[in-house]
């Protein structure tokens, strides 16, 4: 149990800050509520309400924006581990992380192909 000790404090301290922010907040801060409040938010768009029989596109762009980050950030991610572990693992880890690489480039052709990198 002496080992956990340190873990289980900094536990404590993690949900004592998480209770004592939520209640600094719902104290401190503004009640009031007004239209502008209320209304969904969608990245910066404003958004407009359908009217009848007419369809508006939707932009994705700020999705596809997204989801490039979620990929590389998980390239990143992946990498770590494999550089910090990199002379245990010997040649299966070298054509592991080859692969993985590989597989991650094809995703980024693909996207500067498609013009995904372009900010127009």
């Amino acid at each position: 149990m002496n080992a956990y000790g340190p873990i289980l404090i900094l536990g404590a301290i993690a949900l004592a800050f998480a209770v004592f922010s939520v209640a600094v907040a719902s104290l401190v801060g503004p009640r009031r509520h007004n239209r502008a409040k209320l209304e969904a938010y969608e990245c910066g768009i404003e958004p407009l309400p359908a009217s009848a029989g007419m369809v508006q596109r939707f932009p994705v762009k700020y999705y596809l924006t997204a989801m490039l980050f979620i990929i590389f950030d998980i390239e990143i991610v992946f990498l770590y581990p494999w550089a910090v572990a990199a002379d245990a693992l010997g040649w299966f880890g070298l054509a592991a992380v080859g692969l993985f690489v590989v597989n991650v480039s094809v995703a980024y052709a693909y996207e500067w192909r498609r013009g995904g990198l372009r900010w127009d």
